[in-house]
């Protein structure tokens, strides 16, 4: 495995370690703070690490066809997981998720997933398109607004708009799964030949 995706599996290897951090407070009532504290620098390193496996995969000139279908599934393992996480809070009645939409971008993405096994059997390695790169974009930056959100509740120091900033969290959820369909549909439009030759 090359330091390419060795960077992209340290995504996988973090979705686990994400969830246990962001529900041991809430399965025990202790460690609120601290858990979270030490979540989020983890998460802002795993999600460069996105960044660093394409960077260096395109200086060294080792793009491949596995390292195309890893780095989207790595991507897929960690946001779902993060998206899990904030269908709860550790105050008790919070969401940041409706399940509903959680279910709607879980099947988009098994979706593409699906498109990209089929493509690579005949192969095709589907590469990300623009509209897909701004999908995860707008994902990661709505997983760590709600975290943000979630934080003020572990320290206690919840404002008096926090109804509205939770509307704005389901707000930007919502983007993020028009973003998800509008990119699949783009994905479908320019490889979706390779389904009618399956």
């Amino acid at each position: 495995m090359n330091l390419s995706n060795k960077f992209t599996f340290t995504r996988i290897i973090f979705a686990p370690i994400l969830f246990l951090l962001y529900n041991i407070p809430i399965w025990t009532g202790k460690f609120a703070f601290i858990s979270l504290i030490i979540a989020l620098p983890l998460l802002v390193f795993a999600e460069f690490t996105d960044y660093l496996d394409g960077h260096y995969a395109r200086k060294h000139n080792v793009v491949s066809d596995f390292g195309k279908l890893f780095d989207p599934f790595a991507d897929v393992i960690l946001h779902l997981t993060s998206f899990v996480c904030l269908m709860q809070s550790y105050k008790a009645g919070i969401s940041y998720i409706p399940s509903f939409l959680f279910l709607l971008i879980m099947l988009r993405e098994f979706g593409q997933n699906f498109l990209r096994m089929v493509a690579a059997k005949q192969g095709t390695a589907i590469a990300a398109r623009k509209g897909g790169k701004f999908k995860t974009v707008m994902y990661i930056v709505t997983e760590f607004y709600a975290l943000f959100l979630e934080l003020l509740v572990r320290i206690d120091q919840v404002p008096e708009c926090f109804g509205a900033l939770r509307i704005a969290a389901l707000v930007m959820f919502i983007i993020c799964v028009i973003c998800s369909y509008a990119s699949f549909i783009d994905y479908l439009v320019h490889f979706g030949a390779v389904l009618k030759k399956a």
